[in-house]
């Protein structure tokens, strides 16, 4: 009797289905860990993000930015508001450092229920400080501005600046970040039943007096996990255990059954006479 007409049996056939069965799902396991073991950061600079489309049809107010958002190429309506036009510290502009401007934008048609829908813009640039205070003054003695088209990229919140304004007065005082949660509450006169987006935009053509900032095509970049590779490997190891748990115990099986009929053989023989 062979190994294959043990195999062959309805007994082992359905254990063997079994088995095939664990092995996929532990194999599934696996290709869940894979895909969990690379990350993208960034969207892809190779698909959409260069295609202009409309703010209001890429992100939903008061949402945090998400991956495929970040870097977006958008459009919007609306009109800047003095005296909100502040400055930022600390950007960098092709390895230079210089400020920023910039300015609260009230959207033309309110996004939802909400009574307004603003977001925050940065118009542009000076590695001179004495000329971005220079614009921002004559920003803020505006009063009014008329509505406009803006056209810029759309890209998260930076985080909230760890050090406060202590010990310096609030025109002295300049953030280094651009935090749309610390910059609101700057705004004056911003109801409480407006909304406001969670990312800011950089325009693409500066304000008069600003050079446009720099602000290239996000590069996608990619992380492993190798933590999850290891477990991903377990997984497969654990489905071929799986075959080979089936096949051991069809061995064992046909090893038995053959020592057994080796046995029965060599009872049932007839003794030789003694001479």
């Amino acid at each position: 009797m062979t190994i294959f007409s043990v195999m062959r049996r309805p007994k082992w056939i359905r254990a063997l289905v079994l088995a095939l069965l664990v092995a996929a799902i532990f194999g599934a396991l696996g290709q869940w860990q894979i895909s969990r073991a690379v990350t993208s950061n960034g969207p892809n600079p190779n698909a959409t993000t260069e295609v202009v489309e409309q703010l209001t049809d890429v992100s939903t107010a008061g949402q945090p930015v998400l991956e495929t958002q970040d870097g977006q190429m958008v459009t919007v309506t609306g009109t800047l508001v003095s005296p909100d036009f502040t400055l930022v510290s600390s950007r960098l502009n092709g390895g230079q450092l210089g400020y920023w401007v910039v300015a609260r934008l009230d959207l033309d048609q309110p996004q939802g229920s909400a009574s307004l829908t603003s977001v925050a813009v940065a118009l542009g640039w000076s590695a001179d400080r004495s000329q971005a205070d220079a614009v921002l003054d004559q920003l803020n003695a505006t009063s009014t501005f008329p509505s406009e088209t803006l056209v810029g990229r759309y890209v998260g919140t930076d985080g909230a600046e760890v050090s406060d304004a202590q010990g310096k007065s609030a025109a002295a005082y300049v953030p280094s970040t651009l935090a749309v949660s610390s910059l609101i509450n700057t705004w004056q006169n911003f109801p409480d039943t407006a909304n406001v987006f969670g990312g800011y935009i950089v325009a693409k053509a500066p304000i008069d007096g600003l050079a446009a900032i720099d602000s290239p095509i996000p590069q996608r970049t990619t992380e492993l996990n190798w933590l999850n590779v290891f477990y991903a490997i377990e997984w497969v190891i654990f489905a071929g255990f799986a075959i080979f748990f089936w096949y051991r115990l069809v061995k064992d099986a046909w090893e038995r059954e053959n020592e057994e009929a080796e046995l029965e053989a060599a009872y049932s023989a007839p003794s030789r006479p003694t001479s």
